[in-house]
């Protein structure tokens, strides 16, 4: 009987109603206690900065760190994923972004001088795309900065995720180009992950393609993995592009990489995101691919 009535109840459209209200209610609580949080952890400067050296595949030599803020996890915010989800959903996009590039510069040359290094590498900072086309966003207060801390606009470069679709393409091209009058220089993230690759590299012509992680893992036993490298690697020649593989972790990996001319690298197997500015190792014997065949790479160990 009461299993009756209650089948009842949740066929009824006023019920419905009722647990549409109900979840709704609750969605924007957490909305609004996010929102707060978010608020808090920009006001407080609550967030981690990493660095991730990025490596010359020939040389060895580190030429560039991406900078990587992350938030502690909290009941709000259970993991850096969910964080920038929602600040991708909220309000607060262009405030936000603006607050981690000061950040991420400001600390990038901080610790270069606690470890008393010359400034000569590149600094990669993540940049929403619509943040670079938003009205309130003025390139002079970039530059205003970087003279304060002495950093030259050549030494940075704007990472573009390639997830967050750019529509106007003509308009984006005219800012870019704005950008790169300055000094600045470009990278288009995510590239191989599924969206609107090509059209973004032959529109934006950045100066670093970055492959997604996701088409660099173990993609020395796949070949579609492969075909899809090899025809950025000719795109990239063409177009006078470098280009920057993400998420190399194993060794195999690194000597494909390597093997097919891929100018930089980044990822776990060359060196851990840090707090401190650190340069990322490369194996002495990876160097000198050309000399050593992938069957007598698997043999070594670094």
């Amino acid at each position: 009987m009461y299993n009756q009535l209650y089948s009842n109840l949740r066929t009824n459209p006023f019920y419905s109603y009722l647990m549409y209200l109900n979840n709704r209610r609750k969605n924007d609580i957490l909305y609004f206690k996010r929102l707060k949080e978010l608020r808090k952890i920009i006001k407080n400067q609550a967030l981690e900065t990493f660095f991730q050296p990025i490596l010359n595949l020939n040389s060895g030599e580190t030429i560039g760190y991406e900078a990587l803020n992350r938030p502690a996890a909290t009941n709000l915010f259970s993991d850096t994923e969910t964080f920038y989800d929602f600040v991708g959903q909220s309000n607060q996009v262009f405030f936000f972004e603006c607050f981690c590039r000061n950040l991420s510069l400001k600390r990038f040359i901080e610790r270069y001088k606690e470890n008393k290094q010359e400034r000569t590498s590149l600094i990669f900072i993540n940049i929403h795309p619509h943040v670079l086309l938003d009205s309130n966003y003025h390139s002079g207060e970039t530059l205003q900065l970087l003279s304060v801390l002495g950093i030259e606009p050549k030494h940075v470069v704007f990472e573009l995720t390639e997830k967050s679709a750019v529509t106007d393409f003509k308009l984006f091209e005219q800012v870019l180009s704005n950008y790169r009058e300055q000094g600045f220089r470009i990278a288009i993230d995510d590239v191989g992950s599924g969206y609107n690759s090509l059209k973004t590299l032959i529109y934006l012509k950045p100066e670093f393609i970055k492959l997604d992680k996701a088409l660099i893992q173990n993609i020395d036993q796949n070949r579609e993995q492969q075909q899809l490298v090899k025809l950025i690697i000719d795109y990239a020649k063409q177009s006078s592009t470098k280009i920057i593989a993400e998420g190399i972790e194993r060794l195999e990996e690194l000597a494909f990489l390597c093997e097919q001319g891929v100018h930089y690298g980044q990822g776990y197997a060359l060196g851990k995101p840090k707090e401190e500015i650190k340069p990322g190792i490369i194996p002495q014997y990876v160097i000198h691919h050309h000399e050593i065949s992938p069957i007598n790479l698997l043999l070594m160990t670094v």
